[in-house]
This record gives C-alpha cells, structure tokens and sequence, in this order.
C-alpha cells in the first residue's frame, strides 16, 4: 500500500514534533516550586484531617475571614477552595 507523503516531508514532521515535545519538557523543568503553605498538623487543624476536603472547607472561613483569628492577605485568591491548593500535612 503506497504512502502519500514524502520521505523528507515525514522527517520534517518528526522534526517538528521532537522540538515541539522539547519545549514542552524545558516548560515544566522550569517551572517554580510549590510554594503554597501546607495546612498545619495542630490542635487547631486536627478535626479537619479526618475530613474530606469539601467538608473540611466548610469551617475554614471561621477562623480564616477579615475579623478572624487568622485573617488572609488582600490579594489572596478566591477563598471557597483552600483544600486544593493548601495541602495537608502528615505528621
């Protein structure tokens, strides 16, 4: 069954794809370090580790608002999911 495309054609499209792979690769070596805090192993946070994360997050707002124990900064982000960028922490 003969092919349509060329020898040359197919090494430039392998060519291609190998630079394209590249890029990618040296993207992600490149990219930062994790830099978000875990969720402390405390007395404050243990009731939360037996929880999902959904649950969980219900509570954290109680102390984690403007007036709270332990308010965020102004320009942290959305506060409905803090589970799915603060990470837990084994002990």
């Amino acid at each position: 069954m003969p092919t349509n495309t060329k020898p040359s054609k197919t090494l430039i499209f392998n060519i291609v794809f190998l630079l394209f792979c590249g890029g990618v690769f040296l993207f992600l070596w490149n990219a930062p370090p994790e830099s978000t805090a875990f969720i402390p192993h405390d007395d404050n946070h243990e009731r939360f580790f037996a929880m999902g994360k959904k649950e969980a997050e219900k509570f954290c707002e109680t102390c984690h608002n403007p007036s709270g124990e332990s308010p965020l900064p102004e320009d942290h982000p959305p506060k409905y999911r803090c589970l799915f960028c603060h990470k837990r922490m084994d002990k």
